[in-house]
């Protein structure tokens, strides 16, 4: 077979895993259930640039340049924690809070000293994770042979001051995962996970939604910025929610929202009032790491005043997936999109309209040809939730902090239709990582509490926080200005569409079911249309090709996420009914 072909059997092969994940499982973000399976399949077939990698493994940053001074943490209660200025602590939302300042390799070390329980733990879940997918030793061998293939450039472009830090954070890194890569090295391929499950899984991962809204479209005039990070590698990774505080030597302080052990920023802002949003967007499988995208965004807090600054920022860098990112800025008072791709670059702007929405889409004018793009449209959720982001700004007139918090909190479909919870076509999917509001003309930060994005918001104030106010009183939140939990939460509905996602996984598994659990799964969503499906199938492995075909029925009749998810439905009914004649 020749290399062109492979590669072209690869791409066919993931999306085809990718689909069947997308069906069968809650975890809709990184389609957990194959990654193995795509990852192990490209290693058989890729030829190792075995130099290349020798020179990555060997690499370490040249830390010598840096003054340090080895973090001794003082523990003063069981979730409080601090070294100098530097602080870690748990709030009442069960939001962890970390302050560190310093250069470069200071910034690493005080981060991984504060967070090292908790950073550990992250390594843990998402790493045990792999190895379930990849359970065997050969296998795993081979893993790690991929990463370090697929990752032997990305050093050469990440910036000297980001390898310091990471090597400073990476010193409290778990020994147990040494035989994946050196801890340095395992701290740059995790920043690049977001990017490479991305690529591999040809952006079925994530439906991000993002908004910017300014002069007639809020209740002051100021600009307000709300966003929904819908990156799920399971519930347990989303537990332990990190918003950091950071002042580095040199640059600007700024905000991010994240977990422990990354620096990258994926929700962020700065002290001038320039903010970053990631939104994944349509990508095909590159051949080798570059830049991961948060590595990007951590460059424009922490260097850019304005949305200029922070367009010339992204173009310099080399990307290796299609990423949108929704630029705010205070000094300008609007927002614009980047767009940027390994192949092309884009900026897009609104004119005189005081808003600008992002799902996962280009809008760009530099992307109107691109026919991937132009697939994604019509074949995904982004437009959905685009045209849904437009009726709730009709409905929802002159925004204020707590109306965007309604909307990033909405479930339903287009004209308040019900479409099932867990629907990726709603702009709340109920399995966002966080969620986000900014207010970047006053400075102020609103961040969700669990679950989802359902719990109360915890509003920050830069201007106080990176201050001599906030040194002496010690605490994070500006509690007065939280906007409330999300009533949903108390609900029956909610309790039964946890219940519902701890019954999915049954229909993964090879056994028998008994009719009253399907019937009353299904009762626990009966609007989604992936009930019916599960039911079908499981119907039609069991040869009941006439209660599979009533399934299958009933869940075209509902708002099916995709098209490709439609045709599968489709595609498994004609298969019925042809079981039936």
């Amino acid at each position: 077979m020749k290399k062109n072909s492979m590669w072209n059997a690869v791409i066919k092969n993931g999306t085809k895993w990718s689909e069947e994940s997308r069906l069968t499982g809650i975890d809709f973000s990184f389609r957990q259930n194959d990654i193995g399976k795509i990852i192990f399949f490209i290693v058989l077939i890729l030829n190792f640039t075995a130099c290349g990698v020798r020179k990555s493994i060997k690499h370490v940053p040249d830390v010598q340049q840096y003054s340090l001074e080895i973090p001794k943490v003082n523990t003063i209660n069981d979730s409080t924690f601090s070294f100098n200025q530097n602080y870690l602590t748990k709030n009442k939302q069960q939001l962890w809070e970390l302050y560190v300042k310093g250069n470069p390799l200071q910034l690493g070390y005080n981060n991984g000293a504060l967070t090292q329980p908790l950073m550990q733990k992250q390594e843990d879940i998402f790493f045990s994770k792999v190895e379930g997918f990849v359970p065997s030793k050969f296998k795993q061998n081979l893993l790690r042979g991929f990463l370090k293939w697929y990752n032997r450039k990305m050093y050469l472009n990440i910036k000297e001051e980001d390898q310091v830090e990471l090597y400073g954070l990476s010193q409290y890194s778990s020994n147990k995962f040494d035989f994946i890569a050196p801890k340095f090295l395992r701290s740059m391929y995790l920043h690049g996970a977001h990017d490479i499950g991305h690529a591999m899984q040809d952006l079925a991962m994530v439906g991000c939604t993002s908004l910017a809204v300014w002069n007639e479209n809020t209740e002051d005039g100021d600009l307000l910025i709300g966003r929904n990070f819908d990156f799920y590698v399971g519930d347990d990774f989303a537990k332990n929610k990190l918003v950091e505080f950071v002042e580095p030597e040199s640059g600007i302080p700024y905000l991010s929202v994240s977990w422990p052990g990354m620096i990258g920023v994926v929700s962020g802002m700065n002290k001038e009032g320039i903010t970053v949003t990631i939104n994944a967007g349509k990508s095909k499988i590159p051949l080798t790491a570059k830049t991961p995208i948060s590595l990007v965004t951590r460059e424009i807090l922490q260097y850019a005043k304005n949305i200029d600054e922070a367009i010339a920022i992204a173009k310099k860098r080399k990307v290796f997936v299609s990423e949108s990112i929704l630029v705010g800025s205070a000094n300008d008072k609007n927002a614009v999109i980047i767009e940027v791709s390994p192949d092309n670059f884009g900026v897009y702007r609104v004119e005189n309209s005081g808003k600008v929405f992002c799902t996962n889409h280009f809008q760009s004018e530099a992307y109107k040809d691109d026919k991937r793009n132009q697939k994604h449209i019509i074949e995904s959720h982004s437009e959905y939730r685009y045209e849904k982001l437009q009726e709730l700004l009709q409905e929802n007139k002159k925004l204020n902090p707590e109306k965007m918090a309604l909307i990033l909190r909405d479930k339903s479909g287009l004209k308040d239709k019900k479409i099932g919870y867990g629907n990726e076509k709603a702009i709340n999917q109920l399995l966002a990582h966080h969620a986000v509001i900014f207010s970047p003309q006053k400075k102020l930060v609103w961040v969700s509490s669990n679950p989802y994005q359902l719990g109360e918001f915890v509003c920050y104030d830069l201007n106080e926080i990176f201050s001599d106010k906030r040194l002496k009183s010690g605490e994070f939140a500006k509690s007065e200005l939280n906007i409330a939990k999300d009533p949903f939460v108390d609900s029956q509905e909610f309790k039964n569409y946890e219940e519902y996602k701890r019954l999915s996984s049954q229909f993964e598994e090879d056994k028998i079911i008994s009719e009253e659990l399907i019937d009353h799964y299904k009762s626990l969503n009966p609007d989604l249309w992936l009930v019916y499906y599960q039911a079908g199938k499981y119907y039609f492995n069991q040869k009941d090709y006439q209660k599979a075909k009533i399934e299958f029925e009933k869940a075209l009749t509902k708002e099916i996420t995709t098209v490709p998810d439609k045709e599968n439905v489709e595609k498994y009914l004609k298969k019925t009914l042809k079981k039936l004649k």
